[in-house]
């Protein structure tokens, strides 16, 4: 008998209530059945990836498999995140996919210098958003192979 996959952990880092719902909506409207998670800006980001404040108990942050990031947010934005996360061994393997409504070509850059692994805009309809989150869900968890960093191994 094979092992037990371990279920997917994604994180979403963004400060706007509605487009979170929005986020949950779309992902159940593809029935993922992934374990979505939310903070609301860089500070709530860090903690939960470094499982600082409310995320120290024992399995109330895990190791997130994607961490959709929003650019634009309070007390620490999505840039000052990212290169946080990436200028960290322990979480550098993460992948960090920019969700945002920027389409700016400096933003767009200095993502990619940074480390982000992906940028995209966010859609303006709920039906192009089920279609994103599809397409993340199909290229992140059944194409491209993963590394589980807590076990050092692929998944």
């Amino acid at each position: 008998m094979s092992p037990q996959p371990r279920p997917i952990t994604v994180l979403v880092a963004d400060d706007d209530p509605d487009d979170r719902l929005l986020v949950r909506e779309a992902w159940q409207e593809n029935r993922l059945p992934h374990d979505l998670r939310f903070v609301s800006d860089g500070e709530a980001l860090l903690d939960y990836l470094n499982r600082h404040g409310t995320h120290a108990a024992p399995g109330a942050a895990p190791r997130p498999d994607l961490v959709l990031l929003d650019l634009n947010m309070p007390r620490k934005d999505g840039r000052e995140a990212l290169r946080e996360i990436k200028a960290d061994p322990e979480l550098r393997a993460i992948p960090i996919v920019v969700l945002t409504t920027s389409e700016a070509d400096e933003d767009v850059f200095q993502v990619y210098d940074l480390g982000g692994n992906s940028f995209v805009v966010k859609p303006a309809s709920f039906e192009r958003l089920v279609e994103v989150v599809r397409l993340l869900n199909a290229y992140w968890f059944e194409l491209v192979e993963r590394v589980n960093p807590e076990a050092g191994s692929r998944s």
